[in-house]
């Protein structure tokens, strides 16, 4: 066994360890998010909306210490990306040999249904294609040991309206140090509650995974004509790494999405591109590898 083998073996050991201990961190027993809004000075809570962007960076600045706890315990330090659309969200830098580095990317989403979710997996553009560049990536692909997605997948609260995930409460259970009357805020009504267990919870029922980026992708785009990964959606089959590559190995997955719609082939008279793992496959010669093709693929074409 190879020395990154070693430190990835680890590495995947301590965050799968890590993850399992999330969920009781961010929800209560009941499985609602412990977050229940904002508060001001006058100890009035603003609860939030359940809009993916807001809950996802909320849910990211919520487990941050954590993370920070984590990298200290296993002798890493964190790296953050320098610009907001730089991959990935976190780099781990050995403390001892900074040689050794992983990258982490934290995947918010919902649940569409009781066992589909997705994400996307970060571009198969310039920094994927070209490993030795710092374009768009904080280090250089290829020194990286592993690139992982941290997954959380959660579940919306039904509210009978919008303005129901808007509302403003004053808390008996906190101690006050300001005169509050229940007054309205503007055209908005403050409504006294007993203790904040009473507001009902934006999202809950979480799911938290760790998974090898390749384990989970797709042989699809994520989102519409941009250069991203997507991720398979099946939940189990996410939270068990039992993506279209998982069988099929890290080094398929690298060069499938570098020469995703890059390569064509003629198949049935005609010239198309390759867009499938099963054109791809047949493009190498290798159909004998179609059954090792995991969960998640385009439906092949006869």
């Amino acid at each position: 066994m190879t020395e990154k083998e070693k430190n990835i073996i680890f590495f995947e050991s301590k965050l799968n360890n890590f993850v399992e201990d999330l969920k009781k961190y961010v929800s209560t027993d009941t499985g609602e998010w412990t977050i229940k809004g904002f508060i001001d000075i006058y100890k009035n809570i603003y609860t939030i909306s359940s809009d993916t962007k807001i809950v996802s960076k909320i849910l990211e600045i919520h487990i941050f210490p954590e993370i920070l706890r984590f990298a200290e315990e296993i002798g890493f330090k964190i790296v953050l990306a320098e610009h907001q659309n730089w991959y990935p969200d976190l780099t781990f830098v050995n403390k001892e040999n900074e040689e050794i580095k992983f990258a982490l990317d934290l995947k918010t989403t919902f649940r569409r249904n009781n066992n589909s979710a997705g994400f996307t997996l970060g571009s198969h553009g310039a920094y994927f294609k070209e490993r030795d560049k710092d374009k768009n990536i904080q280090f250089p692909y290829n020194q990286y040991s592993g690139h992982y997605c941290l997954g959380i997948i959660y579940t919306r609260a039904d509210f009978e309206d919008d303005l129901a995930e808007t509302e403003i409460f004053n808390v008996n259970d906190l101690e006050e140090e300001y005169e509050n009357q229940l007054d309205p805020i503007g055209e908005r009504q403050v409504t006294k509650i007993e203790n904040l267990k009473s507001i009902t919870s934006v999202i809950k029922d979480f799911d938290f995974f760790a998974a090898a980026k390749w384990q989970i992708a797709s042989d699809s785009r994520g989102s519409g004509n941009t250069a991203n990964i997507g991720s398979i959606k099946n939940i189990d089959d996410l939270k068990s790494g039992n993506g279209v590559f998982s069988k099929l190995g890290e080094d398929w997955f690298d060069e499938y999405w570098i020469n995703y719609g890059a390569v064509s082939m003629v198949k049935n008279g005609k010239t198309i591109l390759v867009t499938n793992i099963w054109d791809f496959l047949e493009f190498k010669g290798r159909q004998d590898l179609f059954d090792k093709v995991g969960k998640g693929a385009k439906r092949r074409k006869k």
